[in-house]
């Protein structure tokens, strides 16, 4: 297996060579498309290659993805963008799978790890398709939230890529295509309505957003994992707006498409818990205990709410019924999970000081 790493960078001296660095020796060859950079970017890259080209940013992230596939030579294409990094662990095993790899695979989905604890622990993180076939078969789509879709022999690896941001991007890039795409009179398909939709609830507008998110479900169309997700963000939308029974019917909505995902139940569990009911939010928060991963289905996977964020919200819940001992029970559990979490700490020196208070009191 020989692989061509297929990047697009636009001024990204300050992370650009951390991840050629943790890239390197897995690349046969490194193709870098430069869309405009005024800093360094150029520079750096040509210390790792000299296949760096130039392509005119026409606002169509997929246009400038698949110029840069359209140069690569080896048998396979692998994307990254600047700000991802390959730890020494996983490029390890990236290497193995390069050697083991057979030859009928034609896609290699690895997990993409967004956000990360206190320890640099990922809590947030799905499955992308990172290694494909060099072929025409495997095209990006997308002015922005670009994907290619995976067909064929696809196999799923544990291998993650971390994208461990250096900068800020540009807040209002994302939504200014979409504006764009929508004054010309483009066509949305399902995939830039969800996304279109979860951009306008990123920019606080709410009601707008709710409009595309509600389209985008009528029509039925998209994938299932959108779906689930174009709720949790609709009850969020409801939630800036006040609005929270509507937000409560817009997770329910959700059990259409498929069982709870844990993701869901804790949403549930934290709109009862701003209430007060405690006994509802203690009934979800149950629940999400209850439910499996499966980070195979394309979903964005939040790992907390499958054990620690349940445990501490139902310390929470116990302790603000009054129920002291079951409540630190909890804790303790949450702690297992994320020893370092500051809640847990915070809870644990509160409940060491209740306990021991009680207990002289009780001398």
């Amino acid at each position: 297996m020989t692989i061509s790493l297929c990047m697009i960078v636009r001024n990204e001296a300050e992370s650009l060579a951390r991840c050629l660095e943790s890239a390197k020796g897995v690349a046969d060859e490194i193709i870098l498309v430069d869309t405009g950079s005024t800093d360094g970017t150029i520079d750096i890259a040509k210390r790792y290659t000299q296949k760096v080209y130039e392509f005119a940013w026409v606002d169509d992230f997929a246009a400038a993805r698949n110029f840069a596939f359209s140069k690569a030579t080896r048998q396979y294409c692998m994307w990254l963008d600047a700000d991802d990094v390959l730890e020494s662990g996983d490029r390890e095993a990236l290497l193995r799978l390069k050697a083991l790899l057979p030859e009928e695979v034609d896609v290699v989905m690895m997990r993409y790890h967004t956000a990360f604890d206190e320890k640099g622990q990922p809590t947030f993180s799905y499955y992308r398709e990172r290694i494909m076939r060099n072929s025409q078969q495997y095209r990006w789509e997308g002015r922005v939230h670009e994907a290619v879709t995976p067909a064929g022999n696809v196999v799923y690896s544990e291998i993650a890529v971390s994208h461990r941001k250096v900068k800020e991007a540009d807040s209002g890039r994302n939504l200014r295509i979409y504006e764009m795409q929508k004054k010309a009179g483009e066509t949305f398909s399902p995939r830039d309505q969800f996304y279109y939709g979860r951009e306008l609830y990123y920019h606080a507008s709410y009601d707008a957003a709710l409009s595309i998110l509600h389209e985008f479900l009528v029509e039925g169309q998209g994938w299932l994992e959108n779906k689930i997700e174009a709720c949790r963000t609709m009850a969020l939308c409801h939630r800036a707006n006040g609005e929270a029974q509507k937000a409560r019917l817009a997770l329910l909505h959700s059990f259409e498409y498929d069982a709870p995902r844990a993701e869901v139940c804790c949403d549930l569990g934290e709109l009862f818990l701003a209430e007060e009911k405690y006994e509802q939010a203690i009934f979800w928060y149950q629940l999400a205990l209850t439910k499996q991963r499966n980070d195979t289905s394309g979903a964005f996977v939040s790992p907390d709410c499958y054990g620690y964020l349940p445990y501490i919200q139902l310390c929470v819940c116990y302790d603000r019924m009054g129920q002291k001992k079951k409540a630190r029970e909890y804790n303790e559990k949450a702690g297992k999970l994320r020893p370092d979490s500051p809640a847990y700490q915070y809870n644990k020196a509160y409940y060491e000081e209740l306990f021991a208070e009680h207990k002289e009191l009780s001398q």
